[in-house]
């Protein structure tokens, strides 16, 4: 009995049928291997090699490239700035800026959201039409296969030494790939004003707080003037102190052409001639009017005019300080509102969108030349491995 179990148990399993699935499968691969063996690493070369030249060649879907060449400008630069050396490094560096800007928006999911929505990219880069190698894969890939995929076939670039940002889009048809490339353009200057515009928005929300602030501000100071003039019942300190000033000089005249007179009547009078007495009395009087003239306009107390004077052009100061901030608020205020409802960049196209009129994708004979040389080098590489090996094990 245990000589029967172990017989069984060594028993070969049966090979398959020839004419099963499976014995017609093990028969190619044998045939292939077979094949292999004779032909050497250097025939499987040749085979890929053929077959790298019929996709090339044959296979492979004509891709049409549209491109157009755009810069972007700013439409204030000859208002807002000098144009000196300085501010045009300034303007340069801006620009370089916008269009890195342009660009990364260019290349964007938000870009290739709108192109989906306008072209239905989906549906033409996934077209069955084309070979599998060339196309999507399926129309309802996840969005970020399908912006590699997008990646891939849009290019913007840009040059260095002109400032130019080169836009190139690739479709298996002339008027899609002119009308991805147009769209491009058209939506990169609407988003770049957009930002501008957004931008600009702000500041005017900004500016007017600002303003509104400036107006109470020189209400108050308006208001305060108001009320120190209502206070010292003056409605200009300055004018007043002028006209004491102005009448102390006429009395200190008055008193000079009496003190002459005086001189001179003494030449023939007595010191207490009616005429000489007359004139002192009149000089005396003028004395003491001066002193009270003076006395309003200086004094220790610290109540005389001139204090009232520094104190009211102290105020007007303030008040003029913030009339001028308010308009200056204002000019500001209107400049922004200008600014919000104009274009401050405009993407100026150096060469319009191209109707392709032939496919430059794919280069077939460079695709071709670099495929067999690139399986040429991997045969070489792996005859010289094997060769190797071979030294070894005798």
């Amino acid at each position: 009995m245990n000589d029967r179990i172990n017989e069984d148990a060594v028993t070969p399993v049966a090979p398959p049928a020839p004419g099963s699935p499976l014995g017609r499968a093990g028969k190619r691969a044998r045939g292939l291997f077979a094949s292999v063996r004779k032909r050497g690493i250097f025939g499987v070369a040749a085979l890929a090699c053929a077959a790298a030249a019929t996709y090339w060649g044959v296979v492979a879907s004509d891709r049409y490239v549209s491109q157009a060449n755009v810069i972007v400008q700013r439409t204030d630069l000859a208002g807002s700035q000098t144009m000196d050396f300085s501010s045009l490094l300034g303007s340069v560096n801006g620009s370089r800026s916008d269009e890195l800007l342009l660009r990364n928006y260019l290349l964007s999911m938000d870009m290739l959201r709108k192109l989906d929505a306008k072209l239905n990219l989906r549906a033409h880069y996934s077209d069955g039409a084309r070979d599998p190698l060339s196309r999507m894969w399926a129309a309802d890939v996840p969005d970020e296969r399908f912006l590699e995929y997008y990646l891939s076939r849009v290019s913007v670039e840009l040059d260095e030494y002109s400032g130019v940002l080169v836009v190139k889009a690739q479709a298996f048809d002339a008027r899609t790939a002119q009308a991805i490339t147009t769209f491009l353009v058209q939506e990169g200057e609407r988003a770049m004003n957009e930002m501008a515009h957004r931008l600009a928005r702000d500041q005017v929300a900004f500016v007017e707080k600002q303003v509104a602030q400036m107006a109470e501000r020189f209400q108050q100071t308006r208001q305060a003037v108001v009320r120190f003039q209502n206070a010292h019942g003056l409605v200009s300190p300055e004018t007043r102190a002028q006209q004491l000033n102005s009448v102390v000089e006429r009395l200190q005249a008055q008193r000079t052409e009496l003190q002459t007179r005086r001189t001179a009547l003494l030449g023939y009078l007595e010191p207490h001639a009616a005429a000489v007495v007359e004139v002192d009395l009149q000089i005396g009087a003028i004395d003491k009017q001066i002193a009270q003239e003076q006395a309003r306009l200086t004094s220790t107390s610290g109540k005389a005019l001139n204090t009232t004077v520094e104190q009211y052009q102290r105020l007007e100061m303030e008040a003029g300080f913030a009339n001028d901030i308010y308009k200056t608020a204002l000019v500001a205020l209107e400049k922004g509102r200008v600014e919000a409802t104009r274009n401050l960049k405009k993407v100026s196209v150096v060469q319009n969108p191209t109707l392709p009129q032939q496919a430059l994708e794919p280069r077939r004979v460079y695709n071709i030349i670099v495929s067999v040389l690139t399986i040429l080098l991997l045969a070489g590489v792996v005859h010289l491995l094997a060769a190797i090996v071979r030294d070894h094990k005798d």
